[in-house]
């Protein structure tokens, strides 16, 4: 008996040999499907049973190592982010590193959260959002406390210029 996986990533089975033959037949696997047989401790592919070895033309598969994953890379736009907001506080000024910071660490977050291959930033990514959104508020607060303490009498004239 036999266990197979097929190409929709569902299992089928236990199977007898002749259904799988016809399965074969039929075109609804081929000699890279993954199959268990009965009592087996791993999987192997149906093109390396001897068994059924013959019903498929060409060479036997060869097995590639898995692939690797960006499930172990840091998202980019998060270290981006982090850094600039970062920045925005030792800078004096803080612009244009709290913008930068704020937009890189929006767009981190989005493909974080959309992508189908999982990435780490998630926390960089929020942290630069952090420091940037306050280190902007904190600039804008600074401006507007600068301009409450201009001179009252400060005017434009237009024969001035």
């Amino acid at each position: 008996m036999y266990k197979v996986i097929g190409n929709d990533g569902k299992t089928y089975g236990p199977v007898a040999l002749e259904p799988l033959r016809d399965w074969i037949v039929q075109g609804r696997v081929d000699n890279r499907t993954p199959v268990l047989l009965t009592g087996a401790a791993d999987w192997t592919f149906l093109g390396l049973l001897p068994e059924l070895a013959p019903l498929f033309s060409g060479p036997p598969p060869v097995i590639a190592p898995p692939k690797k994953t960006a499930s172990g890379t840091t998202n980019s736009f998060a270290t981006a982010g982090f850094v600039c907001g970062l920045l925005s506080w030792i800078c004096c000024c803080g612009c244009p590193f709290n913008v930068l910071g704020l937009f890189f660490s929006i767009i981190a977050l989005v493909q974080i959260n959309t992508q189908s291959e999982k990435q780490a930033g998630w926390g960089l990514a929020l942290a630069g959002l952090i420091c940037s959104a306050a280190s902007l508020l904190f600039c804008l607060g600074l401006a507007l406390f600068h301009l409450a303490l201009a001179p009252a009498d400060f005017t434009w004239h237009a024969g001035s210029i």
